[in-house]
């Protein structure tokens, strides 16, 4: 597993929040004032996929999946309880949850201020969030809960490899509920270039680099090579992404806070459903501490990533997964807190 330093969690990881802000602003002020430049790249396009985004994206997705020790599955026998209520939380849980909790916000309760169209791309963006629990930045939770480390590893790659199967027909299926119709090879084919080719990548390079210089040299000197270009594609990604959404922003401000809202709700619900299992099965806190952060928590570049192919950059559905980027840190932070200071429920006689 990456080592992290003494705080836990990385500069950039720690104030994504003011990132994501800055570069909606920046995204916005390019729209409106430099809009031949969204303009010029848009021009770049593949079935329906902006090529510049793909780029960038696999730039964020590939090293994290160089994180995963695929390996490690083979010790998934040693923890079936925990490994159990996590598949179940993300799985057949969490993307309904986030399904029902997303339709009564923006059909009901804001019905007021989100017109139908809009809440149906608002509820396509929360289902894709629900459809794809967190891979990479779990590891950063499980650090600071101090989770079983061995444990996590196991867990992120196993859901990993569940994506591959699951995602495709989840959001099919809820994306059909909700009225939205989406292009099944479309679907399809964003999975395979943001899932199966950063994840295929991932294990080559794993292989190939451990196989050469040895695991230490793979964890301490390699990866850690990739964090400022996983930075640069993240912050260039949402800038990108923003630089066309400048209207929807302008026009519908509050709109941000309306979709945060089941975002945030949803997060915190997930979470205790997979905390709340674990002690009720009496498993240990740092396995319960995890089992709950890989599910509150999302895979957002992932749904960003499929957003985009699906619908667009311009979309409102891509403008919604941007904010559950808006609000993954300060909850997710929130969480770590919570499970820090509820240890004394995993004490059993």
């Amino acid at each position: 597993m990456e080592k992290k330093n003494s705080a836990g969690i990385g500069f950039f990881e720690r104030y994504l929040t003011i990132w994501v802000v800055l570069c909606m602003v920046a995204g916005v002020l390019i729209g409106n004032f430099l809009p031949v430049i969204p303009e010029f790249l848009n021009n770049f396009e593949y079935a329906n996929v902006s090529i510049p985004i793909a780029i960038l994206i696999w730039l964020m997705i590939y090293p994290m999946m160089l994180k995963v020790d695929f390996q490690s599955i083979k010790d998934v026998r040693k923890n079936p309880k925990g490994l159990f209520v996590t598949w179940v939380t993300n799985w057949l849980i969490k993307p309904f949850t986030m399904f029902g909790i997303a339709s009564l916000f923006f059909f009901v309760i804001f019905k007021a201020f989100i017109p139908v169209e809009l809440a149906k791309d608002y509820l396509a963006g929360a289902v894709l969030l629900g459809a794809a629990p967190c891979t990479a930045m779990v590891f950063v939770w499980s650090h600071l809960t101090k989770g079983n480390p061995a444990y996590t590893v196991v867990q992120v790659a196993t859901n990993d490899l569940i994506i591959l199967v699951a995602f495709t027909p989840i959001v099919a299926f809820l994306l059909g509920i909700g009225g939205v119709s989406i292009p099944w090879d479309t679907l399809i084919l964003s999975v395979v270039m943001f899932v199966v080719i950063p994840l295929t990548g991932g294990i080559l390079t794993r292989n190939i680099i451990t196989k050469r210089k040895g695991a230490d040299y793979f964890q301490n000197k390699f990866i850690p090579k990739w964090n400022n270009i996983t930075v640069i594609g993240q912050l260039m990604t949402l800038i990108f992404i923003f630089s066309f959404q400048g209207n929807t922003i302008l026009n519908n401000p509050v709109h941000i806070v309306l979709i945060a809202v089941p975002l945030i709700i949803q997060t915190v619900l997930i979470f205790f459903i997979a905390y709340i299992a674990c002690k009720v099965l009496k498993l240990p806190h740092d396995v319960a501490a995890p089992a709950g952060m890989i599910g509150a928590s999302n895979f957002f570049e992932l749904a960003v990533a499929v957003a985009i192919a699906l619908f667009g950059t311009k979309s409102p559905v891509a403008l919604a997964t941007i904010v559950g980027v808006l609000v993954e840190v300060p909850v997710m932070l929130m969480l770590v807190r919570i499970a820090n200071k509820t240890k004394g429920w995993f004490k059993y006689e």
